[in-house]
């Protein structure tokens, strides 16, 4: 990140990782959405991608490539970036992301580490998918649930356009949800001496997660998750076991949480609610106090 000129912030981000799905093609759009989310997450527009790819050719056809490539540029196209090339090399397993380079206006850019005593916690999307792509490999999931599974992580994120400069103004803190989980995530939002309040109940998670769950589908990333940050995690809720699962486990694209004063919480979900993004939900609140996360 850097400032380009008085008003703009220019920002550049690499992500790639392996197959979570089945579909190359799928997988290509899902490794896209997951490495654009990074400019969005910080209120800005992607403009310029290129694709990193490592990918198996002595075992694995030409033609799986070629799907995953087109569905990388489907997403890179609805965002409205321009493809421009990128660099593949040998590898044993298939990986796939892309480095993005977008901007922001300074006045609307969305930091960490600011979120403020009574700005409320809003998700933007379902989560579950480490518990998801577990059981998938597994075979324990079925066709439905993966097909949600997969248009959710699919999903772009992108939420700066569709929101008034008001609101893009407005809002605290912002994160996208990925690898750490919700709780190494959430922690990222509150400035000093603020803590974060999660109520488990109202976070939206994908069909088919809890009993995947009850079957100990648990990524091994969860539990390297709670070795980071779980010092700081309070489990009070009545979800129990349930509760720390969903709050520790990796997810691969998932949608933002943004911090925002609360005169401005039913705004900002009426606008998500009106294109597209029907999960976004409040799921908590930041108030004084250590900068720790209680669950509830």
């Amino acid at each position: 990140m850097w400032t380009i000129d008085e008003t703009r912030i220019g920002i550049l981000t690499i992500d790639f990782i392996t197959p979570v799905v089945d579909s190359p093609h799928k997988f290509g759009e899902i490794a896209a959405a997951n490495s654009l989310s990074d400019v969005y997450a910080m209120g800005g527009r992607p403009l310029i991608a290129l694709n990193v790819v490592c990918f198996p050719t002595a075992c694995e056809p030409l033609e799986v490539l070629r799907e995953i490539l087109e569905g990388g540029a489907a997403k890179a196209i609805e965002a409205g970036a321009m493809l421009a090339g990128g660099h593949s090399v040998q590898d044993d397993e298939p990986k796939y992301g892309l480095v993005v380079f977008g901007e922001v206006e300074k006045d609307k850019m969305w930091p960490v580490g600011r979120a403020r005593p009574g700005d409320k916690l809003i998700l933007t999307k379902s989560i579950g998918t480490g518990i998801a792509v577990t059981a998938i490999k597994a075979g324990l999931f079925s066709p439905e649930h993966i097909e949600t599974a997969t248009e959710t992580m699919a999903q772009l994120n992108a939420i700066p356009p569709i929101l008034s400069d008001d609101l893009r103004k407005a809002i605290s803190s912002c994160t996208d949800l990925t690898g750490f989980g919700l709780a190494g995530h959430a922690l990222d939002l509150p400035a000093d001496e603020v803590g974060v309040r999660i109520d488990v109940t109202k976070v939206p998670v994908l069909p088919g997660i809890r009993e995947a769950a009850d079957m100990a589908m648990i990524p091994a990333g969860a539990y390297k998750n709670k070795e980071h940050v779980g010092a700081k995690v309070f489990n009070d809720s009545r979800l129990g076991q349930f509760a720390e699962d969903i709050a520790f486990d990796p997810q691969t694209s998932g949608g933002l949480l943004i911090a925002i004063p609360e005169q401005y919480e039913e705004q900002l979900l009426s606008q998500l609610h009106a294109n597209g993004f029907q999960s976004a939900v409040t799921i908590g609140d930041f108030v004084e106090g250590p900068q720790t996360l209680r669950l509830i």
